[in-house]
C-alpha cells in the first residue's frame, strides 16, 4: 500500500473511525458476493466482528483479496482474520471495537465470548478517496 496521506488519513478516520457500515465484497469461483457490515477504521485498515464459519470468512480463506465501499470510498484490499476476539493478542483492537460498536455489541448478535467470533481485519491496498472536490489516492 501507498503512503496514505495526512490529509487522507485524517477524513478516513473522521468518516470511518466510529461505527459506520461499509460494503464488503468477497470473490468466490470469479463470483462476487457483497454485503454490508459494521466497520471501525484505524491505522490503514478496517476491522469487523463476524463469525468465522460464516461464509465471508470462509471465502477469504480462499481468496483473501476484498473490495469495499463507503461513503466516498472505495477501495481493494486483504482480509486477514485475526483470530477470536477474546484472545489476549487482540486486546487493545478489541477494546477499541466494543467502544466503537457500544449501541449493539451486546445485543446478543455476538457471543464475544465464542471462540469463533473473530476479528476480521481489512489491510487496505489501495482506493479512491473523494472530499469536497478533492480526490485522494489511497
Amino acid at each position: 500500500m501507498k503512503k496514505i496521506s495526512p490529509e487522507a488519513e485524517a477524513i478516513l478516520v473522521e468518516r470511518f473511525g466510529r461505527d459506520t457500515v461499509i460494503a464488503l465484497a468477497t470473490v468466490e469461483n470469479e463470483t462476487p458476493y457483497v454485503r454490508y457490515v459494521n466497520a471501525y477504521y484505524e491505522g490503514g485498515a478496517f476491522y469487523v466482528i463476524t463469525y468465522a464459519l460464516s461464509n465471508k470468512m470462509q471465502q477469504l480463506k480462499r481468496n483473501p483479496r476484498v473490495a469495499i465501499a463507503g461513503d466516498w470510498f472505495t477501495a481493494h484490499g486483504k482480509g486477514v482474520s485475526l483470530g477470536s476476539f477474546g484472545k489476549e493478542e487482540n486486546r487493545e483492537i478489541a477494546e477499541k471495537l466494543k467502544k466503537a460498536f457500544a449501541a449493539w455489541i451486546g445485543n446478543g448478535h455476538n457471543d464475544l465470548d465464542d471462540e469463533n467470533t473473530v476479528i476480521l481485519r481489512i489491510e487496505l491496498t489501495d482506493g479512491l478517496l473523494l472530499s469536497h472536490g478533492t480526490r485522494y489516492e489511497i
